[in-house]
């Protein structure tokens, strides 16, 4: 239904208003009545389309019905199609009669100047401004859904600029305003009328640090893009031109869905009639389009890979050069983060987690910073943002960070269906402390953050049986080229202990675990079976990751066929009960499409073959994989990681748009 609005009629003088296009006037008709009549007709111009809402019926004027009857049950509304050209170019005219009366006893008049007040944006997503679209107010989801998308401008366009583009109120690229959505308005109508009526815009006060707009007062140069709402800036008187029908504005985004922000934004344009000096504009039309912030989103590892990033530090040079192989064969490029800027934190997984943004007309990658801050932590603002490449961070208070908030504990699946609802972009994976128990757990600011985006609904997971608390130490996903497209490796205590008792009865048991290493005891398979201390502890473990199989099978709707068991095995850490990896953990392995480096175990060697190496290919290449191992022991295993914390993986983002999401 159009917007309405009551208009008051006068027997005594002529009365004018302005009408906007696609709304209605409601006529006061039966108050500016006068006393006797009994009866009314209504006659307007050319330009003006007249009904009469009479017992439910609605009947455009003229009709075959000469004269209506005068009560408050009776309605005429007004309608017009084009702006008009003169100020009070139309008119609508009531005649009263009394009784049966032919000679009216009193006349109502009311100019009419017809303007189109319309404020718009991509509300259909097609990546250009909708015209006049209707139901601007409000932000549906699915592929029929209408709203305006919103990027956060969280980039850093101009390499002079110390910050993110957004931080500041000016523009220093014009590269900057393609990070923007377009609104414009449109102002069309007679000039004289914008005299004495104005057009505000304006948003919320707690919208305020939730976007920022620039008014496009020219396009030749920055400084004719004037900062006009956001930070502080509540509201704009948008001056007419003679003869400047619209006006173009620029929206950014200030900040990302979090807590208490649901990413949902209004603009209003509100038009203005001029009062007294004494007293203030009086409202008669408001048009209103919303914009939903585009939610920060995770790639899976069946993405396709385009960057590696991996950190020189002392003595890991053959590691750089075998992830340079392993990346030219999946056609990535390398980053390598040098000495001087990591400062032998080697660790660039846990120090950030790359995912993108996207609206109908752009998509950037952002890196999400972590809290974790070691000698890494300037590496993400300092090299990664830059020029359509965001940032993002969230700083919660000093001295609640624990390693559960390095982001090796931050995962993402692939696209499942769960119950029958559609996760096509995934499901985020954290790690966290056993639902009964005290322990660490992610900070909640990071989780608050994660829950926000909406896209890909979060899966928490028990990781603090692990020293370092990763869910990248005990699961990954590869891609599989089968219809499921995926499957989900998870560790497996029980699956090394079956490998490996079938290797003793085949008469191995004298075969060697870390042969050739020099920072590792050698042990035989034979008294790697008999520790009867580890197998306990093992047998703990494998509980513990059996309940997450238990919570992954169930919110990614997973069946057994769909996990693969990797042998491995686990060891408590020093004095404590928490687990690290008895040889290089097997899963934490860097995904590059179907090439996969994988942490070289050091099993077994049997028939010149190391049996957990063997193992791994038997499970792995049938999916159409290619396993390459990589020594890792001495520079991250025995630092407790592998070669999944020592790499980060820039993937690009999904085919499918996030706004296509049904709830």
């Amino acid at each position: 239904m159009s917007c309405q609005r009551w208009v008051r009629l006068s027997t005594e003088k002529p009365t004018s208003t302005v009408y906007v296009l696609d709304t209605e006037l409601s006529l006061d008709v039966a108050g500016a009545a006068p006393e006797g009549a009994t009866t009314f007709d209504v006659w307007g111009t050319s330009g003006v389309n007249l009904y009469v809402v009479h017992n439910g019926e609605i009947l455009k004027v003229p009709s075959c019905v000469p004269r209506w009857p005068l009560d408050r049950s009776i309605e005429v509304i007004v309608m017009m199609d084009t702006p008009s050209f003169e100020v009070d170019e139309d008119k609508v005219r009531v005649s009263y009669f009394k009784d049966h009366g032919k000679t009216p006893i009193a006349k109502a008049l009311l100019h009419l100047t017809c303007v189109e007040i319309s404020l718009d944006a991509d509300t259909n997503r097609t990546g250009s401004v909708s015209r006049r679209a209707k139901n601007k107010k409000d932000w549906t989801w699915g592929p029929q859904g209408k709203g305006a998308v919103l990027l956060v401008n969280c980039d850093r366009d101009s390499p002079e600029d110390r910050d993110v583009d957004n931080k500041d109120l000016e523009l220093h690229t014009f590269a900057d305003l393609r990070d923007m959505s377009l609104m414009i308005l449109t102002m069309r109508g007679p000039d004289d009328v914008f005299e004495d009526h104005q057009v505000n815009l304006h948003i919320s006060l707690s919208d305020q640090d939730k976007v920022g707009v620039f008014h496009a007062l020219g396009k030749k140069k920055l400084r004719q893009y004037k900062h006009v709402l956001g930070s502080g800036k509540l509201s704009y008187s948008v001056e007419r031109c003679p003869g400047q029908e619209e006006n173009t504005f620029y929206v950014e985004g200030l900040a990302f869905p979090d807590r208490d922000f649901s990413g949902l934004v209004s603009f209003h344009a509100t038009l203005l009639e001029a009062s007294t000096k004494e007293l203030p504009e009086v409202p008669i039309f408001n048009d209103t389009v919303v914009f939903r912030v585009a939610p920060w989103i995770m790639t899976p590892n069946t993405l396709q890979p385009i960057i590696v990033y991996v950190c020189s530090v002392q003595g890991n040079a053959n590691f750089v050069a075998d992830v340079n192989r392993l990346a030219l064969k999946a056609g990535c490029k390398v980053v390598v983060c040098p000495e001087v800027e990591n400062r032998q934190d080697r660790w660039i997984q846990d120090e950030m987690e790359i995912g993108y943004v996207q609206s109908p007309h752009k998509t950037f990658p952002v890196v999400f910073d972590s809290p974790r801050n070691g000698p890494l932590k300037d590496f993400p603002f300092k090299d990664v943002l830059g020029p359509d490449f965001g940032y993002v961070t969230r700083e919660p208070p000093e001295g609640t960070v624990s390693s559960l908030d390095s982001f090796g504990n931050l995962e993402v699946s692939p696209p499942v269906t769960v119950k029958g609802k559609e996760y096509p972009l995934g499901r985020i994976i954290i790690g966290s402390n056993f639902p009964i128990l005290e322990g660490r757990k992610m900070v909640k600011m990071v989780r608050d953050f994660l829950y926000a985006q909406k896209v890909q609904l979060p899966i928490e997971l028990y990781s603090d049986w692990l020293l370092v608390g990763h869910v990248d130490e005990f699961m990954t996903f590869v891609p599989a080229s089968d219809q499921k497209g995926f499957r989900l490796l998870l560790a497996s205590p029980s699956a090394c202990y079956k490998l490996l008792k079938e290797k003793e009865q085949e008469g191995h048991g004298d075969a060697m675990m870390f042969d050739g290493l020099k920072t590792s005891k050698q042990v035989s398979i034979s008294k790697l079976l008999a520790d009867k201390s580890l197998r306990s502890k093992n047998e703990y473990f494998q509980k513990c990751i059996d309940w997450n199989r238990d919570i992954l099978k169930e919110e990614l709707e997973l069946t057994e066929e769909d996990i693969i068991d990797i042998p491995q095995l686990f060891s408590p850490s020093f004095n404590t009960s928490k687990a690290i990896a008895y040889f290089p953990d097997i899963v934490n392995m860097l995904v590059l499409g179907k090439y996969l480096g994988i942490p070289k175990p050091f099993g077994p060697i049997i028939e010149e073959q190391c049996c957990l190496e063997e193992e791994v290919r038997c499970l792995l290449e049938p999916l159409g994989l290619s396993c390459t191992f990589i020594d890792d022991f001495e520079t991250y295993h025995l630092n407790y990681g592998e070669i999944h914390c020592g790499t980060n993986v820039r993937r690009k983002p999904f085919s499918f748009k996030w706004w296509n999401m049904t709830s």
